[in-house]
């Protein structure tokens, strides 16, 4: 039986001044499918997320979906006004009696439904816009980078609840282990097409290079053969001139579809460059102890950072990390113990909140205007890494265009700012990067090239970042902080630090509307207690084994479902399969809670 689509798109085209967005582009979304919607930075993700959710009118083309189904897009930057609360906003679409829900998501995605729409910030606005959309439960979702400036425990609570989910989603994100993840396909916007690929992220980028691969390969023979064709017509025309027309007019054909192409966006032409050797020892600290009014940040904490050190700081989001880099680097002076700085440092600071930006100046002006890379009595020119530079050839470099340069810097999108933060960086010399969340927002193809940057550089690096696979690229030690004002060091990158730690997944350790695996499997019988009756002791007793059998059960209708094409051949068994999976994943969350309402009151 065949199943209809939740949403398809037929010959939709759309142009923006003058450039074409898309051409001719259809594609579908069906039940069940987890879509990774993939491309550069200004390739148009957004913009197509925007036309499926009918919130862009494209110039030509339909976009159809079957009565009845919901469609729910969460907006990057969510209108608020008219709600005193960002629970009042969440869950402006529900009954009163599912409140619960919006808690629920606040609780995963750390944002308080209590606080004031006036008062929160950008980051808490975009948790309340994620938390409606999940809350409201439509039939596909449309997720346009919902992992920004979120803090690994969110991630992974987020990650989980779209693991289990039976809606569809489109996921744009630059995240590759949350890509990889959830998918099972994969959309890539590449210059105006749309491909799509049965596969998810995972197999993503051998499919990319192996597309690029195809078409440098017929570029080649396409140039070779309008060579050839070019030097007869210099060469043979004459001799039979009217006869050799249509040769020449294929020729004409020939060159239009070689000049028709349209070039690959390059990479960034970003470049480090290590500024004087400093000392072996560049920071010593010894007792660090720090609070902010009664939260203690850090408490007698020892660190010593060598020359050519990547240190990564994790943890959740305010636990302190900004804070503690500001300790380690002399910009805060802490309640007790002492750092002492290596000779000879010269930092460069890339600020997660973007403030060396001024959104009301240029991007010519940003650049040029900089006492410390701008040329005294040269308007035009910055000084890079030791050299005079135009302005609109160093903002190339970084892939802006001339008709950006005079543009206001807060025109810019996200991956825009951040490049253009790394140009004013990167235009000095260094040799202490102080990067605080420098992958929001940047696509996959720069983030490899900041990676491999990051590895040549000479220089010490301290990292903030919530990006699980950069972590594990570019870190050699990671700093868990985690709360109360506890912090140790760990050899490696992030999937280091968790192996070391010996636990499951850190983020399902705090996040209480989850149940926790380890909890549910006790290595010993629970202590019996004489507040317990014999019907609770023996069903204590029992418990433990039906919760494994539960979980047993999960793991095969899970490892069932993952073949990616068994929603199209056997719809029937997909659909019994998934029922049967939300109903043990009930049973398991009630028997979990049933466990540890038991034991509270045996131990009680």
């Amino acid at each position: 039986m065949a199943v209809s689509p939740l949403l398809q798109l037929s010959g939709v085209s759309l142009t923006f001044g003058g450039e074409p967005v898309f051409d001719d582009l259809s594609l579908n979304v069906q039940p069940g499918d987890r879509v990774a919607l993939v491309g550069r930075n200004g390739s148009g993700k957004s913009t197509l997320m925007k036309v499926m959710a009918g919130l862009v009118e494209p110039d030509r083309g339909d976009k159809v979906s079957p009565s009845g189904i919901s469609v729910g897009y969460m907006e990057q930057d969510p209108d608020l006004s008219g709600f005193a609360t960002l629970g009042e906003f969440a869950a402006a679409n529900l009954s009163p009696g599912e409140m619960y829900k919006v808690e629920r998501a606040g609780e995963g995605l750390k944002f308080d439904p209590n606080r004031l729409v006036e008062t929160a910030s950008g980051g808490e606005r975009r948790r309340a816009a994620l938390a409606k959309l999940m809350a409201e439960e439509p039939d596909l979702m449309l997720l346009d980078e919902p992992t920004n400036h979120m803090d690994i425990e969110a991630i992974g609570w987020l990650e989980e609840e779209l693991k289990s989910t039976r809606r569809a989603f489109v996921l744009i994100s630059h995240d590759r282990r949350f890509l990889t993840e959830l998918t099972r396909a994969t959309l890539w916007i590449d210059r105006g097409q749309v491909r799509r690929q049965e596969k998810g992220f995972a197999a993503f980028e051998a499919w990319r290079d192996k597309a690029w691969d195809d078409e440098d390969m017929q570029r080649h023979k396409l140039d070779r053969k309008i060579k050839a064709e070019a030097r007869w017509a210099v060469e043979g025309i004459s001799a039979r001139r009217k006869r050799n027309q249509g040769r020449v007019r294929a020729l004409q054909d020939l060159r239009k579809e070689r000049a028709s192409q349209i070039k690959r966006q390059g990479q960034a032409a970003m470049d480090l460059a290590s500024g004087p050797k400093s000392g072996k020892k560049v920071i010593d600290a010894k007792g660090l102890t720090h609070a902010f009014g009664d939260k203690p940040i850090i408490r007698n904490f020892d660190l010593l950072v060598q020359r050519g050190d990547r240190v990564a700081f994790v943890g959740p989001n305010g636990v302190g990390k900004t804070t503690l880099i500001k300790i380690l680097m002399g910009e805060i002076t802490p309640d007790e113990g002492s750092v002492k700085l290596g000779t000879n440092l010269v930092p460069a600071i890339f600020d997660q909140t973007r403030a060396q930006l001024d959104g009301d100046v240029s991007l010519w002006d940003s650049l040029a205007g900089d006492k410390e890379i701008g040329v005294s009595g040269k308007a035009d020119q910055v000084m890079v890494r030791g050299q005079p530079k135009h302005v609109v050839g160093y903002l190339k470099e970084f892939l802006f265009d001339e008709r950006q340069v005079r543009a206001p810097v807060r025109s810019l999108s996200g991956g825009e700012k951040a490049r253009l933060l790394l140009a004013k960086i990167m235009a000095r010399e260094s040799n202490i990067l102080v990067l605080d969340e420098p992958t929001n927002d940047l696509d996959v193809e720069t983030l490899d090239l900041l990676q491999e940057l990051l590895d040549d550089y000479d220089g010490t690096v301290l990292l903030i970042s919530h990006d699980r696979d950069f972590l594990d690229r570019v870190a050699t030690t990671t700093i868990a902080m985690e709360g109360r004002g506890r912090a140790v060091a760990y050899a490696g990158g992030w999937s280091d630090y968790r192996r070391q730690r010996g636990a499951d997944d850190p983020q399902a350790q705090t996040v209480k509307s989850k149940p926790k695996k380890d909890v549910a499997k006790p290595a010993a019988k629970p202590t019996k207690a004489p507040t317990l009756s014999f019907t609770e002791k023996h069903r204590l007793e029992a418990l433990p084994g039906e919760i494994e059998r539960l979980e047993a059960e999960i793991a095969k209708l899970e490892e069932f479902m993952a073949d990616p094409d068994l929603f199209h051949k056997e719809p029937v068994k997909f659909q019994k399969a998934t029922e049967a999976l939300v109903e043990r994943q009930e049973a398991l969350a009630n028997a979990e809670l049933e466990w540890l309402e038991l034991e509270e009151k045996a131990e009680g």
